[in-house]
């Protein structure tokens, strides 16, 4: 899948994708009615006749598993596990991106006075967002000043003028970290924003790569081949050679704007009112033909925000567990109703004793665990980790608070709404044994069916009417 039009062509061939003809305000309600339709798992929609616009919007992308299985060119049938194990298998093998020469981003190049975010349909989401919020299905291209490390970093970004929007460069995150070696050499940052692409690369944007792995290369492991970029016009960044819009720029550490509120993800306002952030000075717009503009309605789960970062949280998790060699791992899953990042389960083989923990230790331990991760459920291998009311079972007949540890200090993300709002840098940790645990000699006996009782009852399912 090279770009979105070809995610919107196959996927309506497929019944993925619909589109909506009667025209809709950008102020509320079409944030409104994708926000209900993915609460009913619908289908991405694409809204063609936005009121006061002539280009369109498209929304749920990934609220689906079948539709992250069809972006990842897997079974439709596939679970978010399976499509956990594809990306760790595939994963590692990394390609770099391909230079092209020309492009269709390149198709209208506006500079100068031609420099206008606001003709595009921007929707204004929530009643109390800060206004409408141009990324939130989009992605952030920097680049290391040191090493040339080019990073992939979805960070929301607030419309606030014709040339600047916002950013929120969390501390720690990848562009954080760049950003702040390029204030110590008093240099402004070159950024690129990329709405509307290929949406593996969104999905990539919103995982947990490790630092100095570009998400362009893994984009070519799991595509298989190269993603095509080519040098922006203002910035010297590689930008996704099909991207639907190009917003280029620089970001000055010493520079801020009131930023603010938005309806995160968690469900709730990440704060009480507007702070002042870094933004993003718009040098140069690039943009295809009528092109799409990607939303994303974020709010309360599940829309395909969680459904992003379930996918993309869950398989780096899966891929970095893995990579630890630790015997015995057997599955893993971060519900989508947890955002993907604070809850994850995972299904083991015991070897020896302290093997629990070691698994348990290890998931805050990678790079996904390290950031935000508040709880961990480690159960034996009986149990698939998606299957909640089997998880359930074993917290209620497995689980032991005094097998388990609390752990007091750990990174945390300031969206998490469970923490003040004035403190949320430091979150506990609650990783929990839910295994019948190997060093017991005496184990529980458990209640198993006859096998051959069990086949003679199946042979007469029909006769017994049932």
């Amino acid at each position: 899948m090279k770009d979105m039009r070809e995610f919107i062509s196959k996927g309506e061939k497929l019944g993925l994708v619909k589109r909506i003809s009667a025209e809709v305000n950008p102020y509320l309600e079409l944030s409104h009615i994708a926000k209900l339709n993915e609460e009913e798992s619908g289908p991405a929609l694409l809204f063609e006749n936005v009121k006061g616009y002539e280009t369109p919007v498209i929304t749920s992308v990934c609220t689906t598993t079948e539709r992250l299985a069809f972006i990842m060119d897997q079974p439709r049938e596939s679970s978010l596990f399976d499509l956990y194990d594809s990306w760790a298998k595939r994963g590692d093998n990394l390609v770099p991106p391909n230079w092209v020469d020309s492009a269709p981003c390149k198709e209208n190049i506006l500079l100068g006075d031609d420099i206008d975010l606001t003709r595009f349909p921007v929707p204004h989401y929530y009643p109390q967002d800060g206004g409408p919020f141009y990324g939130t299905a989009h992605f952030i291209v920097t680049k290391d000043p040191d090493s040339g490390w080019v990073n992939l970093g979805t960070y929301r970004s607030q419309l606030f003028e014709k040339d600047k929007i916002g950013t929120m460069f969390i501390k720690g995150k990848h562009a954080d970290i760049m950003l702040k070696k390029y204030q110590a050499r008093g240099e402004k940052m070159q950024v690129a924003s990329i709405c509307g692409c290929d949406p593996l690369l969104f999905i990539l944007g919103a995982s947990r790569v490790s630092a100095f792995v570009s998400e362009y290369d893994v984009a070519g492991a799991l595509r298989g081949q190269p993603v095509d970029v080519i040098k922006g016009e203002t910035v010297d960044l590689p930008v996704p050679a099909t991207a639907e819009c190009v917003v280029e720029g620089f970001v000055d550490p010493e520079v801020f704007y009131e930023e603010g509120p938005f309806g995160e993800y968690t469900g709730y306002y990440s704060g009480v009112g507007t702070d002042p952030r870094n933004f993003i000075q718009v040098t140069g717009i690039t943009h295809r033909n009528n092109p799409i503009h990607w939303g994303t309605t974020v709010g309360r789960a599940v829309t395909d925000t969680h459904m992003t970062m379930a996918l993309s949280y869950g398989a780096t998790l899966w891929q970095q567990l893995n990579a630890m060699k630790i015997p015995g791992l057997k599955s893993c899953y971060c519900p989508p109703e947890g955002s993907g990042r604070f809850l994850a389960i995972i299904s083991m083989k015991q070897m020896y004793p302290g093997h629990v923990n070691q698994v348990l230790t290890a998931a805050i331990s990678t790079e996904m665990g390290a950031y935000g991760l508040k709880t961990v459920i480690v159960v034996d291998e009986d149990i698939d980790p998606w299957d909640i009311p089997r998880v359930m079972y074993a917290l209620s007949f497995r689980f032991q608070p005094n097998r388990s540890q609390v752990i007091q200090r750990g990174r945390s993300t300031p969206l998490d709404p469970s923490l003040p709002i004035s403190a949320r840098e430091i979150t506990g940790r609650l990783l929990m044994d839910a295994t019948i645990p190997y060093e017991w000699k005496e184990k529980p006996i458990p209640i198993e069916l006859d096998t051959e009782v069990v086949e003679r009852v199946k042979a007469r399912w029909s006769e017994l009417g049932l």
